[in-house]
């Protein structure tokens, strides 16, 4: 590999100024959010177009040098920081946004585009985008393309690949990839937009997507629901799935975790008596759902007590007891954050078991679990162990494998997973996903540290 000297200096002559070297700002680009996954690097490198995000991957091809893609440096698994000495490759530059297509309610997006910027600009144009995140203000549509993004919506809309109509994308090899024509149906081959999406960067840098928009829904009402038991909230979350229509979120929390969210924030408790167990959903529609959403609660057993919002002030507080969590845990130390998916009929009892597995692993831990109760995506986090000290995660994924769950729902594999990533994929699969690999990025410059185990493990 050539010298830092020399690695600066081929790089500058492609970005510039865009080239940073200052220790203290390159500092922010090297640990991620949760601040477990952190690393050095020579130089973050920023460029403004396709065009220099393809000479940078061409420099450091032809140097043997290793790239992270960064988007909003939002990631939980420590996929998008340079652990072993990578360059920072930083997308936020491209912050283009094109015209709305309302024919076909579509745009097109740069990489660096926030979640936020992309709501406004739908908003604006009549429309709304489908994902949603409570990072929306610091998530780039560029690394929710190379996580496949899921968020508070998935149960209405899906996730970020079932918005994804066509991306512009640099390949390892340096070449640019570009299919923005957004057609809805385009059956002319393989499907790489598809194949990019949660691929961590490992297979192409995504500098544009062509996204669906969804209808904007002028009306919405928020509730969240106490019950005795998760059993109880899961079952209330599978009649509202069944009988409303409009309905666009249904997350689930406990306890513990809004006590902690109301100690970190200052707010109070939305009911006057503490509940076990909470189911926080949302409704969407061009004519108030509030009256359905209430017929609906009236049919389910074992509501202990039910608060409702319909204006946007109270509807963001409602939300904030929920969105919050991650922010409130975080206060208590770099956590252990194992976001999972599990089958709906084995998720309560899950739930139930969690934390006594932790406990007998590490007694002193503390488990906090939330999450997306309609797509059976739970947020397993774990306080007070050391970064470095996996045992609970082997415990918590190999519990997920045995109930026939996955162990990244959201987020990916990046490094925090990779060792156990055959629970989910088998031999087979993943020597496909390394044929992929070295298809399209056959150097091994494209975040080489993520996603896939080291060869021979």
């Amino acid at each position: 590999m050539a010298s830092s000297r020399v690695i600066v200096d081929r790089l500058h002559e492609v970005v510039g100024p865009q080239l940073i070297v200052d220790r203290d700002v390159i500092a922010s680009y090297t640990t991620d959010w949760t601040g477990r996954f952190g690393g050095h690097t020579v130089a973050v490198v920023r460029p403004g177009s396709t065009e220099q995000v393809a000479g940078v991957v061409l420099t450091c091809r032809e140097l043997g040098v290793a790239l992270v893609p960064q988007g909003g440096n939002t990631g939980l698994v420590g996929g998008g920081v340079p652990l072993h000495g990578e360059v920072v490759l930083s997308l936020r530059r491209l912050q283009s946004l094109g015209p709305i297509d309302a024919l076909a309610g579509q745009l097109t997006a740069g990489a660096g585009v926030t979640l936020s910027a992309l709501h406004r600009a739908a908003r604006a144009a009549g429309w709304a985008y489908g994902v949603d995140l409570a990072s929306r203000d610091s998530a780039t549509v560029g690394g929710m393309v190379a996580t496949n993004a899921g968020g508070t919506h998935v149960l209405r809309y899906g996730d970020t690949r079932a918005q994804l109509l066509g991306l512009e994308a640099v390949l390892g090899t340096g070449s640019v990839v570009s299919h923005l024509g957004g057609l809805v149906k385009d059956n002319t081959g393989y499907h790489l937009p598809g194949l990019v999406c949660g691929s961590e960067g490992t297979l192409a840098v995504v500098t544009a997507a062509r996204l669906r928009l969804v209808p904007a829904m002028p009306f919405r009402t928020v509730a969240v629901l106490a019950f005795p038991t998760v059993s109880d909230a899961l079952d209330a979350s599978v009649s509202f799935r069944r009988s409303l229509p409009a309905l666009e979120a249904c997350e689930l929390f406990l306890s513990s975790g809004l006590e902690l969210v109301c100690s970190v924030t200052g707010m109070r408790s939305p009911f006057s008596d503490p509940h076990p167990v909470y189911l926080l959903v949302e409704m969407a529609d061009h004519a108030d759902p509030t009256e359905a959403l209430a017929l609906a609660t009236d049919s389910i057993d074992h509501v202990l007590d039910v608060v409702v919002a319909t204006d946007l002030s109270r509807r963001a507080e409602l939300w904030r007891y929920r969105e919050a969590h991650t922010e409130a845990i975080n206060t208590l130390g770099p956590p252990h954050k194992l976001d999972v998916t599990l089958p709906l009929g084995s998720l309560a009892e899950f739930i139930d078991r969690v934390p006594e597995t932790v406990r007998m692993i590490a007694p002193a831990a503390r488990t906090w679990l939330f999450g997306h109760a309609g797509d059976g995506n739970v947020h397993v986090n774990v306080s007070g162990l050391p970064p470095d000290d996996d045992q609970v995660d082997d415990g918590v994924l190999r519990l997920v494998a045995d109930f026939g769950g996955s162990i990244s729902a959201e987020h990916g594999i990046g490094a925090a997973k990779r060792r156990w990533l055959h629970l989910s994929r088998t031999a087979d699969e993943i020597r496909a996903f390394r044929t992929l690999k070295r298809a399209l990025d056959p150097d091994g410059v494209l975040n080489p540290n993520a996603l896939l185990p080291p060869d021979g493990s």
